[in-house]
């Protein structure tokens, strides 16, 4: 399996495929690298080159047991393009993904980087704070912790239902969709997970995507069970310059996976908008 070593020893493993401008997905929590197979494929069939990566802890990455937070997710990150010697290239995040991508550019810069693209994401912050009157109190956070401890199998197959709003009156449920979520999730490391929870909830990413110079897309399920849009897309797009709000009605917080479709050609579109731009 093709993997880097980072400083502190922790193996990332990644898949690269196909050639062209780069790609860099960034997975949610618990996921890994395979949760973007179905944008991988259909970007790489389009000339571009995808990559993915487990993030550590998860997948089939090391399962650390420390070092899961934003800053060295962040670094991880920066190690991998780094190696690849990745130029020009489109970083896509979904959910705690989203945050790595913020934190990667706020660490790291836009060297590396053409374009920005933030799917269900968690910034600029979760938790509820004086500041941050629309996010979510820690108890719901607390939950989620005393869940996973106390039966992280069950919990991983419970917490399918909201993800891909499956609990909505009317949902088509796909059994193979929710099967996948929970076998990318008992990959991972417990500890690791259990602490990536604080990294996506308690991050504060503002100061993060004030440092944005890039063309920047940010999709939005108005239906996002996880991350509520009221305290996500639409403050970071006003924190990102001149960044593209995209807000869909309805859609769940896994829209990469219930609405391929049209996620897909949305994404197309906008960098093959920005590609012109930039001609």
């Amino acid at each position: 399996m093709p993997t880097i070593t980072t400083k502190d020893g922790t193996q990332i493993y990644y898949k690269d495929w196909g050639s062209g401008q780069p790609i860099v997905f960034s997975h949610g929590w618990p996921l890994t690298a395979d949760d973007w197979d179905g944008q991988m494929l259909f970007f790489g069939q389009r000339g571009y080159r995808v990559i993915a990566h487990d993030r550590r802890g998860h997948g089939r990455s090391t399962q650390t047991w420390d070092g899961n937070e934003m800053d060295t997710y962040a670094d991880d990150l920066a190690a991998l393009t780094e190696k690849l010697d990745l130029k020009n290239a489109i970083h896509v995040g979904h959910s705690t993904g989203g945050g790595e991508v913020a934190r990667y550019i706020g660490r790291h810069g836009t060297k590396r980087v053409a374009t920005a693209v933030l799917i269900s994401a968690v910034p600029p912050l979760m938790v509820k704070t004086e500041k941050n009157p629309t996010g979510q109190p820690v108890a719901v956070f607390d939950g989620l912790r005393a869940a996973l401890a106390a039966n992280r199998a069950q919990f991983y197959k419970d917490i399918t239902l909201p993800f891909y709003g499956y609990n909505r009156p009317g949902a088509k449920i796909s059994e193979g969709i929710r099967e996948h979520w929970w076998l990318q999730g008992m990959l991972g490391g417990m500890k690791a997970h259990y602490d990536c929870i604080k990294a996506f909830s308690e991050t504060d990413f503002t100061e993060d995507l004030k440092k944005f110079d890039v063309p920047t897309l940010i999709m939005h399920g108005d239906d996002d069970q996880i991350v509520p849009i009221v305290a996500a897309a639409p403050l970071s797009a006003k924190l990102v310059k001149n960044a593209t709000l995209k807000v869909y009605p309805g859609f769940p917080h896994g829209m990469p996976a219930t609405n391929a479709d049209q996620i897909n050609t949305d994404l197309l579109t906008f960098l093959k908008q920005r590609k012109l731009a930039a001609a």
